[in-house]
């Protein structure tokens, strides 16, 4: 079985939505973010709430629930929690994970530059492929949606592949021409 991860910056949106759509398909998906902490839209925009890698999306909803309920509910951070605490604990930081996958989703190129500096900077013992592959996905809620459909499309046509490196390139550029997203794609090692 394909082992997938998709990674953004805070393991809260993108993410997220593109773990709980792969997972309601029954893919082996893992998710994670790629920042030093966890932000989230504040009252305003110079007062994000910030929590730390590993702090349970419950406690983040309870956070947010006490703070300003009714802005919350408004911009769809509430909805979002309560999607995220229905697939896992906690967002997890990528830096943090010592598990190897076959396909490495991003959702931003900063975030597919990120994994690509820290997969280098394992040093490839294992001498395993990893295909890494960017989704430029604005970070909001309509565009999250519409970016896990294009990683549930890539899912599909990578675990359909009956030989993945010789057909990847392939499926990168048929996903381009038919879906809405800009595409990168390497191949890394661990």
């Amino acid at each position: 079985m394909v082992k997938f991860a998709v990674i953004c910056a805070s393991n809260m949106n993108r993410s997220m939505e593109a773990h709980y759509q792969l997972k309601k398909q029954g893919y082996n998906i893992q998710s994670f973010g790629t920042g030093s902490q966890v932000r989230l839209p504040g009252p305003t925009p110079t007062q994000p709430n910030i929590y730390d890698f590993g702090t349970a999306y419950n406690k983040i909803y309870s956070d947010l629930k006490t703070q300003d309920r009714a802005l919350y509910t408004r911009n769809g951070l509430m909805m979002m929690l309560e999607r995220n605490r229905s697939v896992k604990q906690a967002p997890q930081r990528f830096h943090h994970e010592s598990a190897s996958f076959d396909v490495i989703f991003t959702c931003e190129e900063r975030v597919f530059d990120s994994v690509c500096e820290e997969l280098l900077s394992r040093a490839g013992m294992q001498s395993r492929p990893v295909h890494v592959i960017n989704i430029e996905i604005e970070d909001n809620h309509k565009d999250a949606s519409i970016g896990a459909k294009t990683i549930l499309e890539l899912a599909r046509l990578i675990v359909a592949s009956k030989d993945l490196e010789r057909d990847m390139d392939g499926i990168i550029e048929d996903v381009q021409n038919r879906m809405p997203h800009q595409l990168l794609y390497t191949v890394a090692f661990y």
